[in-house]
């Protein structure tokens, strides 16, 4: 039995930014970690020349402070993401090439239907109160419809809706009718908007740490220490008056408080004992996450650039959907980056491992030419196939949850407390949501401490 202030299960960005901020107050920590490595939804892979593969997350943007703050603390730059040359869009077999966000190569009609809902969607963000979505005046109403029932009644143009369905159930890596509108609305204008969400430069995708994600939690880790158990998955919590104890099948920790870092659906796998009251448990039911398949394909050098291509593209429906330029500061090796999500990446899940191959490089060599169909690496992450992160990126709520259960993801539970992006009121589904969650939960832990001494 180790005893401590503080447990924090999870070692991805959220408990190790708890476990990092309780340390850094004299407190005493451990932190169990399921998995035999550090990240969480990051997973940094450090390759023999130098260079680095982000096999998850790998982006920063605009007003993510806290990720920045972090950076700044370790001393670790950040560089732009390549957005010179032209995007590409594939609707119906044909190439559509263009800058900016949106294609107006596409027909006048489809372009402009395209604008005018992205606009639309700005609007119905700034109604969303950040803190409480499920109290905004039209909870009720859009929490009662799907994604997909609200673009079929605002896309009126094919092209459009294939490619603006793609784009943003691609966020939750879920089939547009599985996501409730209020939860869009509100994941959306966590980080300021569909401009943000959806954008490159000076959006989600503006920039990149030198180093990937692992040059900031390796040294998060390193300053927390050995009180980081990985393989230590947790099997149970039990509350009493004084505290918890928390029981893998090697180790058992007594502590003050549990700080819980991982995605719902993983939280759910846990025993607690006593039960958590009914909607914390139903919410961890009722939030599941999605498919994705991250691919990164190395390549001598980034030829796409050559072609004046920025290496950004999208093709709703194929087994290759979006590709992104994913070289690191130097520019070489290229590395360009393909990822699948919802049910097209459980379909091409299915396939085996030479099929799938196969598929995605044809996929590429139509679109970049036959240069695209010969990297000297190929490097494969299903995240659907992860055991400790239970799917996708990001923890969706179907339609219902949000205002039935919402109002329970911060919550505490006694003596439990919760972090993980799907609980930050801004930047939900982002690296940098997931840190202010560890924050708010280290900030919340030490009140409660302050509270009881007084």
């Amino acid at each position: 039995m180790t005893d401590v202030d503080y447990c924090v299960i999870g070692a991805g960005f959220a408990g190790l930014t708890a476990a990092l901020r309780l340390r850094q107050t004299g407190r005493s920590v451990v932190v169990l970690e399921a998995r035999d490595r550090l990240g969480g939804r990051t997973f940094t892979e450090m390759r023999p020349d130098g260079s680095w593969i982000d096999r998850g997350g790998a982006w920063i943007g605009p007003g993510q402070d806290r990720i920045q703050a972090l950076m700044n603390e370790f001393g670790v730059p950040s560089y732009k993401q390549y957005t010179d040359g032209e995007a590409m869009m594939v609707v119906d077999g044909k190439q559509h090439r263009y800058t900016g966000t949106i294609p107006w190569t596409m027909s006048p009609w489809a372009a402009m239907n395209l604008g005018a809902v992205l606009l639309e969607l700005g609007h119905l963000c700034k109604s969303v109160p950040l803190e409480a979505p499920w109290a905004a005046k039209k909870a009720d109403k859009w929490d009662q419809v799907s994604l997909a029932h609200w673009l079929d009644g605002n896309l009126l143009s094919k092209p459009a809706h294939e490619l603006l369905e793609t784009a943003i159930a691609g966020c939750y890596t879920s089939a547009a009718s599985e996501v409730s509108m209020l939860f869009v609305l509100y994941q959306m204008a966590s980080g300021g908007g569909p401009g943000f969400v959806l954008g490159v430069k000076d959006g989600a995708q503006d920039a990149r740490p030198v180093g990937g994600m692992g040059a900031i939690y390796r040294p998060m880790a390193a300053e927390i220490g050995e009180s980081i158990r990985l393989s230590q998955p947790v099997r149970r919590i039990e509350q009493d008056p004084d505290g918890v104890t928390v029981r893998t099948d090697q180790v058992s920790v007594r502590a003050r408080r549990a700080i819980v870092a991982v995605p719902l659906a993983v939280a759910s796998q846990i025993r607690y004992e006593p039960m958590l009251p009914v909607d914390r448990s139903f919410l961890h039911q009722r939030m599941p996450s999605g498919s994705i398949i991250k691919i990164s394909l190395v390549y001598d050098e980034p030829f796409w650039r050559h072609d004046g291509l920025s290496g950004q593209s999208v093709s709703p429906g194929s087994p290759a959907t979006i590709t992104i330029d994913s070289c690191t500061d130097t520019g070489r090796p290229g590395v360009l980056c393909v990822i699948i999500e919802g049910p097209i990446a459980r379909q091409v899940g299915q396939l085996d491992a030479t099929e799938r191959k196969q598929a995605i490089l044809g996929e590429l060599g139509d679109r970049f030419g036959e240069k695209a169909r010969s990297p000297i690496d190929y490097i494969e992450q299903n995240w659907s196939a992860e055991r400790y992160s239970g799917g996708g990126m990001l923890s969706h709520a179907p339609t219902g949850v949000l205002t039935q259960f919402g109002h329970a993801l911060r919550e505490p539970c006694g003596r439990i407390h919760w972090a993980g992006t799907e609980s930050s009121a801004v930047m939900c589904g982002w690296i940098d949501g997931a840190i202010r969650s560890g924050e708010r939960a280290a900030s919340e832990v030490l009140e409660h401490e302050t509270a009881t001494v007084g």
